[in-house]
């Protein structure tokens, strides 16, 4: 029975390779998407940036990789994930090699925003691997292709020790090599989605550009929208700014802010296939409270400050202070990334289970809002640096996030007297939640 239910998975068979090269693909293109993470430290210092420069800097790519995702998921609906997929990673490849070249600030955002379509590719390889499941199995097949997050760490081991050895413009090198490499290798390795090839087989028509859109107009939408803000947006900010974090609150070098910062990227990145697997079992809205609710003791802690004081005892003044060490920082860390990652699986899982003929605009959607947290974050931390002064004012502003996320899900799912009748088919909702 077992071996029934994970056939599927298999690398030999048609979904299997599908689902796997795919998850390859997208690690790679995660690598390159925040490449920053490193690069930019050194590019930091070389052009004197200010904190907010620097959140730009690092931001710029998501943005690209936020903005093209509700285009990129409607295009894989019309024209196929295989092609879609290897055209950005070919494009992407293109804008990296063009930032080795860069020397100026504006030069480098430019070639960033290039760089960003590597994020793009989350909401092509969603609607593609979606299109080989069945829905009761599509949470696990995406929370696998999701752990190609873990492309993050990848980058985060790796390319302090290219950019010591060589320079942070061989990193850029050497990454769009590997992302062109990957390319080649998908549209080798995979076959186009059944759907699409339905399609072909009877000359059916593309869904109309509108229908495709239709569904963005419910407000459900939205509110999963703005978990994904949170639960990927925060975890793509905290990538790219943790190395710069850990830097100048522990005096950390570069190697080892990156390694440690990889502790953080990789239960954030891995476990999102286990999140779709208890997204399937236990349904996702109970793993999202999960995720919410721990997410949000997580951060509180976090967010306090280094703090010293003075109590008048009965004897004399006593001082004290307290601080967040290393290793509680390491701790804490792994906790908040390990329930972002189910909480990014049961997203995935709602979407698929309420929209599964509209999982590319509607996961577009999701995915280019929760890539905007990616974006708007780095640069909000940086302002709140120069702002406050405070280290952990980037911890305090995911605190007052992920409250307002975890209120609105509750007050929601509150107003509904039986949580199988939230506006879809009862059938549906009882596979989402």
């Amino acid at each position: 029975m077992h071996e029934t239910r994970t056939a599927d998975l298999n690398p030999t068979t048609e979904e299997g390779r599908a689902l796997w090269v795919s998850t390859l693909a997208f690690t790679v293109c995660f690598a390159v998407w925040t490449i920053f993470s490193i690069i930019g430290v050194r590019i930091k210092d070389e052009l004197g940036l200010t904190e907010t420069e620097f959140g730009l800097l690092v931001g710029t790519p998501i943005l690209t990789g936020s903005l093209s995702r509700i285009f990129l998921g409607i295009w894989t609906d019309r024209y196929g994930g295989r092609l879609v997929f290897t055209l950005v990673m070919l494009a992407t490849s293109i804008a990296t090699v063009l930032l080795a070249f860069a020397h100026t600030y504006a030069q480098v955002l430019a070639a960033a925003l290039g760089v960003g379509l590597a994020g793009g590719s989350f909401a092509v390889g969603v609607a593609y691997v979606s299109r080989f499941y069945p829905q009761q199995r599509q949470g696990t097949a995406l929370g696998i292709f999701g752990v190609g997050n873990v492309g993050a760490a990848v980058t985060k081991f790796a390319a302090p020790f290219v950019l010591l050895a060589w320079g942070w413009q061989a990193v850029a090198l050497v990454w769009a090599g590997a992302l062109a490499l990957m390319a080649i290798a998908f549209y080798v390795s995979t076959i186009d989605d059944p759907v699409l090839i339905e399609r072909r087989r009877t000359g059916a028509p593309a869904k109309p550009m509108l229908l495709e859109l239709s569904a963005l107009r419910d407000l459900r939408v939205w509110r999963f929208a703005y978990y994904y803000f949170f639960v990927f947006g925060a975890f793509v900010a905290l990538a790219l700014w943790l190395p710069r974090y850990l830097i100048g609150v522990y005096g950390f070098d570069i190697a080892t802010a990156g390694m440690i910062g990889a502790l953080y990227s990789i239960p954030a990145s891995i476990f999102r296939a286990y999140g779709g697997v208890l997204s399937d079992r236990i349904g996702a809205r109970s793993v999202m409270y999960w995720s919410l609710g721990v997410s949000a003791v997580a951060t509180l802690i976090l967010s306090l400050p280094p703090t010293s004081y003075v109590m008048r005892g009965i004897k004399g003044d006593i001082a004290s202070h307290f601080e967040i060490g290393v290793m509680a920082f390491i701790v804490a860390a792994f906790v908040l990334g390990f329930f972002m990652s189910l909480g990014k699986a049961a997203v995935f899982k709602h979407i698929a289970s309420y929209y599964p003929n509209n999982v590319g605009a509607v996961g577009g959607l999701v995915g280019m809002i929760g890539g905007l947290g990616g974006f708007i974050l780095p640069i909000a931390f940086g302002a709140l640096n120069d702002l406050t002064g405070l280290w952990s004012s980037c911890f305090m502003l995911l605190f007052a996030i992920v409250v307002v996320a975890l209120v609105w899900m509750d007050v929601s799912v509150r107003r509904t007297k039986q949580p199988q009748t939230e506006s879809s088919p009862r059938n549906v909702v009882v596979a989402a939640e």
